[in-house]
């Protein structure tokens, strides 16, 4: 049922760092209506994503920042409840760049992909099947060109871009070690995740773990962090080592600019390289991902977890929550 009005949560306060709850206000507005050639979709799950951060932040990134007064932009899934666009009917599953609200009227420029796997919950599409899947596939598979053999370590292992890049490294014959934040996240590496080795990140040395756990060294590194892990993994890398930047969790702001050990040496002597990657580049290829990983799913071979709050009161502080590892898998909103 249609309500009449819709509750958003917009950006109060420009924060540095990382967003806290006080940086958001909930609002309650009358309910959009969809004029020609749009429809309203009844959000049913919004995404929490590390990306969010840059998002709110004074200093632009890859896109501008969310504005003071603004509905926080997110990724949402949910349902077509009224339409005056003829490519979406009533009852369409759309997932797409929709904010942190109830409901939302789209032209449909920005919707992402139709959730057109019945098979799976629409929450998979904003993680396994959605963009954390989905930036896991490309960066690893198109950057890092893993092959049979190869020792791959991800940091944030146990999150929702980690955990299945575990995955998907064993699925290419690779041997995997995984950098997460607590004994009971390596553990779930371990079980749930299929790594061959887990590390906590705590640990009182680890240089001397990561070389325990990579004894010839590293091959590809999958960088969910950079900061002091991603320093202490560049000391291992071996020759020809491919590395991609997919987050920067560790680092706090950009202002001032973060300063850390100098890693030129590394790249020049073993050969290797550094890139860094933007989901959005793929934004033409992301349905071949969905299809592999759908069919990677269906055969067993991927597994997820899903962390849930309930309501969208929940919204305002669930990016520290976050930033703080208090979830245990992909981390999303769900709504009446």
């Amino acid at each position: 049922m249609v309500k009449n009005q819709n509750r958003q949560v917009v950006l109060a306060e420009r924060p540095r760092g990382i967003p806290e709850a006080r940086h958001f206000e909930l609002q309650e507005v009358p309910l959009p209506e969809p004029g020609d050639g749009e429809f309203l979709i009844h959000n049913r799950f919004l995404s929490v994503d590390p990306a969010m951060r840059g998002w709110v932040n004074a200093a632009a990134n890859y896109s501008e920042p969310v504005a003071i007064g603004q509905v926080m932009r997110s990724f949402a899934a949910g349902e077509v409840v009224q339409s005056n666009h003829p490519d979406y009917a009533e009852g369409d599953l759309l997932c797409g760049m929709f904010g942190w609200r109830d409901y939302a009227v789209s032209n449909g420029k920005n919707v992402t992909f139709r959730h057109d796997m019945a098979e799976v919950p629409l929450s998979a599409s904003l993680g396994i099947l959605g963009v954390n899947g989905i930036s896991a596939y490309f960066a690893l598979l198109d950057v890092c060109e893993p092959k049979t053999g190869e020792t791959v370590v991800v940091s944030t292992a146990a999150g929702s871009v980690g955990s299945a890049v575990g995955q998907i490294a064993k699925i290419k014959g690779c041997r995997t070690v995984g950098l997460t934040g607590s004994a009971g996240k390596v553990q779930q590496c371990l079980d749930e995740f299929a790594y061959d080795a887990a590390i906590d990140y705590h640990s009182d040395d680890l240089d001397a773990a990561i070389g325990e756990a990579c004894p010839e060294g590293v091959d590809v590194y999958f960088d969910n962090t950079s900061g002091a892990i991603s320093d202490a993994v560049y000391r291992h890398l071996r020759i020809g080592a491919r590395c991609v930047v997919c987050g920067t969790a560790a680092l706090a702001s950009w202002d001032p600019w973060p300063e850390g050990p100098r890693i030129e040496r590394h790249l020049l002597v073993k050969r290797a390289r550094i890139q860094g990657f933007l989901l959005f580049d793929y934004s033409e290829r992301w349905q071949e991902a969905r299809v592999q990983l759908g069919e990677w799913l269906a055969a067993g071979k991927l597994n997820y977890r899903e962390d849930i709050l309930s309501g969208i009161e929940q919204a305002p502080g669930a990016i520290a929550r976050l930033y703080a590892g208090e979830n245990k898998g992909k981390l999303l909103i769900k709504l009446d």
